[in-house]
């Protein structure tokens, strides 16, 4: 039961994402990865909320295959956030790609951070 709770979640996090980078392009139109800045970020203060939350709940083991690991595994976009770091930097587009790096992980980790405390 645990696999259809992956794979449902998992789906509804990747149209989540795309959606976030359609969006940002479509409203901001420029040649910076904001949608998966916005998702990984957004995606690790939520996985740090879900993880707090959890730590303390006796009876919701389906919900975290359902929420972590589907829907937020989905939602947040490692692979396309190192796909758009190489485009940027073979586009010599070298501070770009540097500040995309400095941001996807040091927002990341604070959002991890903070989703946590906010639920311990």
């Amino acid at each position: 039961m645990h696999l259809l709770f992956i794979f449902l979640g998992g789906g509804l996090g990747a149209v989540a994402r795309w959606s976030i980078g359609w969006l940002s392009k479509m409203i901001l139109g420029v040649a910076f990865p904001y949608g998966t800045l916005v998702a990984n970020v957004l995606g690790a203060f939520l996985i740090g909320m879900a993880y707090g939350w959890l730590t303390k709940q006796d009876s919701a083991t389906w919900f975290a295959p359902l929420l972590i690991t589907g829907f937020l595994g989905g939602f947040t976009t490692f692979s396309s956030f190192s796909y758009e770091t190489l485009f940027l930097f073979q586009k010599a587009y070298y501070l770009k790609a540097l500040l995309n790096i400095f941001f996807n992980v040091t927002l990341c980790l604070l959002a991890v951070l903070v989703g946590t405390k906010l639920t311990t």
